[in-house]
């Protein structure tokens, strides 16, 4: 086995079992004693959580917001690991920037970051206000610095505006995520206007590439950018081939940027989500009546959950993931790549 194979192995089996929490201070010394009492019939064995059954299997109710859409609003309201997260250290005295950080997977990320010890600076639409003062309170909450964003990041002046604010009031950046995104189903491609492709282009690729170059100049050896891509990069559903073509960009922009930026110690991952329950799904993410669908199909039988996405960038995000560069890892409930 190659010592790459053998990284990435490590990475998804170690996401996996929740990183998060494995490798706090005195995580392995107190594991192998809990596997010795266990041996010797002197404990009990550890907890395990069926992941059909860890979040609701129940399928979704018919709902719709105007986009954006708002976390608070949904029905059910997705976790974003506002109450499970523990931290554990790993990113300490770490500055990171995340698109789209208010809601969703950004919101999970964010958290889980500011719980291992970064300071955490957002960027939201102006119309998401609501949601990302609740993540500015949780990152304060966790003792660390919250700068918020509000932005609409279709054009280069506010990608480049926006960076600059963030790097401004961090003091620098080493964690760079570009996860904002536009998705709105259509069941034919004669219902997808100019307009939608557009916007979806600028939304989702566009801002990836213009954050990545204002960001690169100022991040140290040792930095890290994480691309939010999507099973649809991989596999693109009939309904979403606007949104999946982007997606396949960001992924294939990855890799890309990975190789390049080798040459100046910047590690270039991405984290690939299947179906998770966020705003996206609210705000024209879903054609009509079918809501109801939504995860359904995926093997474990259920939607995913934003936090369950979180130890993946905080692994990816963390110098344990050191040779790790150019990949992309899943979480799609069993149907999907990679």
């Amino acid at each position: 086995m190659s010592n790459n194979e053998t990284s990435r192995r490590g990475i998804l089996g170690g996401a996996a079992i929740g990183l998060a929490a494995a490798s706090a201070p005195g995580a392995a010394l107190a594991q192998s004693a809990a596997q010795s009492a266990i041996a010797g019939g002197k404990g009990a064995a550890p907890s395990l959580r069926d992941p059909r059954d860890k979040y609701t299997r129940t399928p979704f109710p018919e709902q719709r917001q105007p986009w954006p859409a708002l976390a608070g609003r949904m029905n059910p309201r997705p976790d974003h690991g506002e109450t499970s997260y523990r931290g554990a250290g790993k990113l300490v005295g770490r500055k990171a920037l995340l698109t789209g950080g208010d809601s969703g997977i950004g919101r999970a990320a964010a958290i889980a970051f500011a719980r291992e010890g970064a300071d955490v600076a957002i960027n939201y639409h102006p119309s998401e206000e609501a949601d990302a003062r609740e993540v500015a309170d949780l990152i304060r909450q966790a003792g660390r610095k919250a700068v918020l964003l509000p932005a609409d990041i279709r054009t280069q002046k506010a990608c480049e505006d926006t960076f600059r604010k963030a790097i401004s009031q961090l003091g620098g950046l080493d964690i760079l995520v570009n996860n904002a995104a536009y998705q709105q189903s259509k069941a034919d491609i004669m219902e997808i206007s100019d307009e939608q492709f557009v916007r979806t282009y600028e939304t989702n690729i566009y801002h990836v590439f213009r954050f990545s170059k204002a960001a690169i100049p100022a991040m140290p050896p040792g930095s890290v950018i994480i691309n939010t891509i999507s099973q649809n990069a991989y596999d693109p559903s009939d309904d979403l081939i606007d949104y999946a073509s982007t997606k396949a960009a960001i992924q294939n922009l990855t890799r890309g940027m990975a190789k390049q930026l080798a040459k100046k110690g910047i590690r270039v991952n991405a984290v690939s989500p299947g179906p998770i329950w966020t705003p996206l799904q609210v705000a024209g993410g879903q054609l009509p009546g079918k809501m109801h669908e939504f995860g359904q199909d995926t093997p474990l039988g259920r939607a995913g959950q934003p936090a369950e996405l979180a130890s993946l960038f905080v692994v990816l995000a963390s110098d344990e993931a050191s040779y790790s560069t150019g990949t992309a890892v899943g979480a799609h409930g069993g149907k999907g790549f990679p």
